[in-house]
């Protein structure tokens, strides 16, 4: 049955209610969209870059991978919020920011996925968020181990860093939260990059070659982690 018949069918004020209910069930509240980035100023490209980054894609919990804003109730309650969104997955965001806070602080190129001239040093960096929380007028919560390793020297470093925030009511602050997490996570990792950096290159294998022309093996160095009030602002040793 069409529209108005169906209006002509029940009359007057009926008529108008009815309306009023369709046009309200067609209506839903607009969604809104949150991103990470957009907050570290541009890296210089006066000259080429000393040294690359490669930031692999970051790993994030299942529970959390959805573009929908995942909020802590409690202890063990959580709540999927349909208009309020990530403009994308959450690992994105994540990797996205932290690509362009080392890029900032270390005056680098994130290189991932992108051919590079040979010969220049590269670090890699791969983060695996551990718990990823959001407590609106509470705190913004980062959990994540990650790791360094040099490319040329095969240096390798493991770390971990718990980054809390505490935020006011509202979206938009417990985002600005996660923001500053990110900040911290990313300052620390520069602080690694730099002490994986401070490890020389091994000599080639024509100069450690012996006289029976065996090349002695060395295995990848394990360096301890830096400490967290490293400054992030200079650029690593070659």
């Amino acid at each position: 049955m069409s529209l108005a018949r169906i209006l002509k069918a029940v009359g007057g004020v009926s008529a108008i209610g009815l309306v009023a209910a369709l046009a309200a069930c067609s209506s839903s509240p607009a969604s809104r969209f949150y991103t990470l980035g957009g907050n570290a100023p541009a890296t210089r490209t006066g000259a080429p870059a000393s040294f690359y980054l490669e930031v692999s894609p970051v790993d994030m919990p299942p529970q959390v991978a959805k573009n929908q804003m995942v909020v802590q109730d409690g202890s063990a309650q959580v709540r999927v919020l349909e208009d309020e969104r990530w403009a994308s997955l959450p690992a994105d965001e994540v990797r996205r920011a932290l690509s362009a806070d080392l890029s900032q602080q270390l005056g680098a190129i994130d290189v991932y996925g992108t051919p590079h001239p040979d010969g220049v040093p590269v670090y890699r960096v791969k983060v695996n968020v551990q718990s990823f929380e959001s407590s609106p007028g509470r705190r913004a919560f980062i959990d994540a181990v990650w790791s360094v390793r040099g490319v040329s020297n095969q240096a390798v470093l493991t770390c971990r860093t718990q980054a809390e925030q505490t935020v006011d009511a509202g979206y938009d602050a417990l985002v600005a939260g996660h923001r500053r997490a990110v900040d911290q996570l990313a300052s620390e990792i520069s602080a690694g990059i730099r002490t994986v950096s401070s490890v020389q290159v091994p000599m080639s294998a024509s100069a450690t070659a012996g006289k029976a022309g065996k090349v002695p093996t060395r295995a990848p160095a394990v360096l301890p982690c830096p400490p967290t009030a490293m400054s992030a602002n200079a650029a690593p040793a070659q």
